[in-house]
């Protein structure tokens, strides 16, 4: 808070910067040059004030002296030394005011300050010789009026009190003066009189001393004040000068008193234009500037927009009250700036921030809050809006097979396309990878956003044609309403992910909206998530058994593990149910281990030629912790290696192939058996047969039972049969059924056979008794 109304006074003429201000020893030291130089400004400026009244008391008190002494010393004597003061004294005084007019412009070494000292010595020893000399013969009247001169002299030294050495230096030479002229006229003064004069010196004296150390103290004090003033002028005059803002001040009225030259450039107005009249009107009549104002309190960081020659332009306002001594509100003073680039470079930031780079559509968190904005309005307005969740379907093949540049180009092609169709219906943005979403604001037609669903399906299906290469894919679409679905963003969202999840359910390619039955099966997915991780801990599993048969003999090989949940109140849980959903959660890893253990625990206590087969799941394969894993339990049960036998789908091949292949290939090291099982079903794999890892493959229960009706299925499976020869592989037959099944996978050249002809899954004690049932069949 400032305390005196006084005008902003910055030069506006171009200066040098002060270069002490990167320096602070620098610093420091002019700072006390620039003390010194007001100090000694000071001291000129007082002593020119006091010059005229120090000359004038001089001079008299030398007539009234002389006048005293007339007759009694000799007249030349008299008029010389009238003269001679005279003359001494007007010198003095105009050389003091002299200085005093020139003060601000001369340096404080341009005067030594022992000049002061040795005037105020001169004029001391000049005033006080005559009245010396001649005072131990004057009368006891005369003695008494150059007693009362000199004291008046002492006194008059208060006119040099802003030199403190000579305003001393002269009371000293008086004194001295005075005390002398005592001694030699004490014979005949009267020693009461003598020390009535003594007295009234001392008192003079003392008083003297003290009114001068306090003046200049307040000199000093003053030369400080200037200082600091001259630093802040000079600090304020480089602000501006540099270009940072501007100075602006207005009365208590809120007329404007100053304002920078920046400033009205700014406006395209001159100073006179501004000075006077009202400065939230100067500055295009802003409602917040005013109210500011009025409030008459320190605010800061006020932006507001000014419309100039220039164009549109942001500045911004700090301001402080000015109250004077009295307490009374004067206006205010402040200083501004142009802030537009800073604006410019924010606004720059907040679109990086809110866009994706690679499609320029609005990136995730700028899709929450139009979302955010669609269903605040929504809400007041009761026209629902709508959320679509976008997923393309069949895009990582894409850039596995062709890379990720022409990926990206095809997402950017994607979005081209998206932006096409929705228009102005809504906002498309990007939620990262191949997910997309839409923001609908006005959603109250159900019929128009599934038309708008299927022509965005249509339009992604189309192909794409980069660089001479044509590329295929489909897109999922769920899609929720608000606030129907969801009072809240986050709501919203996962009841459109809950619908996008069904629509990838049910087939890919379509759009699915979202009902309660979604969250129910959400919500029991959930449950059954958590149920499974406390059938893992509460040994709620189990393993069945299913025969492998040999096709030549019939005899018992072995047996495939298939594992069950024993739920307390679900029942039976079948593996297609639990075992996606340990895949998904995590689980799939501690489940996986838990069989392979179970399995070779059951195995050993089996003889030496009965196998075991275990199902491995693809997410097992993405760990490279799986062989450690087998081994330790092929050796805590001393079980040969080549009783295990791992058995893996195609999928495995669809993901992290190379990953996937070496640790198969690290199983394979251990001695343990690798089945291709289901093949045929799924996608090719022909070109990993040939990578010495898979020693058996399995014929799917489909074409098992096709063979007896299908001719293309018997040569399909003749084909498989004479591949696997071809790698030395073994041939199972699953699914088989009935004896004719039984001889025409044998016929076709089939080496083992599975199926319910020969026994359904079973229990390990079931499985145990038809080991040593084949045992003794096989003895006897």
């Amino acid at each position: 808070m400032y305390h005196a109304p006084v005008p902003l006074d910055v030069d506006e003429e171009e200066h040098e910067p002060v270069g002490e201000a990167s320096d602070p020893v620098g610093y420091e030291t002019g700072s006390e040059r620039l003390r010194e130089a007001h100090l000694y400004s000071g001291q000129a400026e007082a002593r020119a004030l006091f010059a005229p009244y120090f000359a004038i008391t001089a001079v008299g008190a030398s007539f009234l002296t002389a006048w005293a002494m007339f007759g009694a010393v000799r007249l030349e004597l008299i008029v010389g030394w009238v003269a001679s003061l005279s003359f001494a004294n007007w010198a003095v005084c105009r050389r003091a005011l002299q200085d005093g007019q020139w003060s601000n412009a001369r340096a404080p070494g341009s005067r030594p300050a022992w000049v002061g000292v040795a005037e105020a010595v001169g004029l001391a020893v000049l005033w006080a010789s005559l009245p010396t000399y001649a005072f131990a013969t004057q009368a006891a009247d005369v003695q008494v009026v150059i007693g009362g001169a000199m004291a008046a002299m002492i006194i008059a030294a208060i006119a040099l009190a802003a030199v403190p050495a000579a305003s001393i230096a002269w009371i000293g030479v008086l004194t001295a003066a005075f005390s002398l002229a005592y001694y030699f006229g004490s014979r005949t003064l009267d020693l009461k009189l003598g020390l009535t004069f003594l007295g009234v010196a001392a008192v003079g004296i003392f008083g003297v001393v003290r009114l001068t150390r306090w003046t200049f103290e307040q000199l000093q004090t003053i030369a400080k004040t200037r200082t600091q003033a001259e630093s802040i002028r000079l600090l304020l005059k480089e602000y501006e000068h540099r270009g940072v803002g501007w100075l602006w001040q207005v009365d208590g009225e809120n007329r404007v008193v100053y304002i920078s030259s920046r400033m009205t450039a700014l406006l395209g107005r001159s100073t006179s234009q501004l000075i006077g009249h009202s400065l939230p009107a100067s500055l295009g009549g802003n409602s917040a500037l005013g109210r500011t104002l009025l409030a008459r309190q320190p605010f800061a960081n006020l932006e507001m927009e000014l419309k100039t020659r220039r164009g549109t332009r942001w500045i911004s306002l700090a301001g402080d009250p000015i109250i004077d001594m009295t307490g009374q509100f004067q206006g205010f003073r402040g200083v501004g700036s142009d802030i537009t680039e800073v604006r410019k470079t924010q606004e720059r930031l907040t679109n990086l921030a809110n866009m994706d780079v690679l499609s320029g559509l609005p990136n995730r968190g700028r899709v929450r809050q139009l979302l955010g904005e669609a269903l605040s309005g929504a809400t007041t307005s009761n026209v629902p809006c709508a959320i679509m969740f976008l997923d393309l379907d069949g895009f990582k093949p894409v850039n596995d097979t062709f890379g990720h540049p022409k990926g990206d180009a095809v997402l950017k092609s994607v979005s081209q396309r998206l932006v096409k169709e929705v228009g102005q219906s809504g906002h498309v943005g990007r939620m990262g990878g191949d997910e997309f979403a839409i923001v609908i604001r006005d959603a109250q037609s159900r019929r128009m956003v599934e038309s708008l669903a299927q022509r965005l399906i249509q339009a992604v299906a189309e192909p794409y044609h980069i660089d001479k290469a044509e590329i295929r894919i489909g897109v999922s679409i769920g899609c929720a309403f608000g606030p129907i679905d969801g009072q809240s963003v986050d709501d919203l969202i996962q009841k459109a992910d809950l619908a996008l999840y069904q629509a990838k359910g049910q087939g890919r390619g379509i759009c699915c909206l979202f009902n309660s039955d979604m969250q129910n099966e959400a919500e029991d997915r959930l449950r059954l998530e958590q149920d499974l991780r406390t059938g893992l801990q509460l040994g709620q599993f189990r393993l069945l058994y299913q025969p492998l048969i040999s096709a030549a003999d019939q005899t018992l090989v072995g047996f495939e593990a298939l594992i069950r949940w024993h739920h307390p109140t679900r029942g039976i849980v079948p593996p297609n149910d639990f075992i996606p959903l340990a895949e998904e959660s995590g689980l799939i890893m501690d489940l996986g281990d838990w069989v392979i253990e179970e399995a070779c625990r059951a195995c050993s206590s089996w003889p030496e030629e009965i196998s075991i087969a275990v199902n491995l799941s693809a997410r097992q394969l993405i760990f490279p912790a799986l062989p450690n894993t087998v081994n330790e339990a092929l050796g805590r049960y001393k079980m040969q290696a080549n009783r295990l036998e791992l058995e893996v789908t195609e999928s495995v091949f669809l993901g992290d192939s190379d990953g996937a292949l070496d640790v198969l290939k690290r199983l394979r090291a251990l001695g343990v058996g690798i089945a291709l099982d289901d093949f045929g079903t799924g996608y090719s794999s022909l070109g990993y047969l040939n990578k010495a890892v898979f020693h058996k493959l399995k014929i799917d229960g489909s074409f098992v039972r096709e063979a007896a009706d299908n001719r293309e299925t018997v040569a399909i499976i003749q084909s498989i049969v004479q591949l696997a020869k071809s790698f030395r592989m073994t041939v199972t037959a699953e699914g088989v059924e009935t004896a004719d099944d039984f001889t025409r996978m044998r016929d076709l050249g089939c080496h083992q056979i599975q199926g319910y002809l020969f026994g359904r899954p079973m229990s390990f004690e079931r499985a145990t008794e038809l080991v040593h049932g084949s045992r003794a069949r096989l003895t006897a």
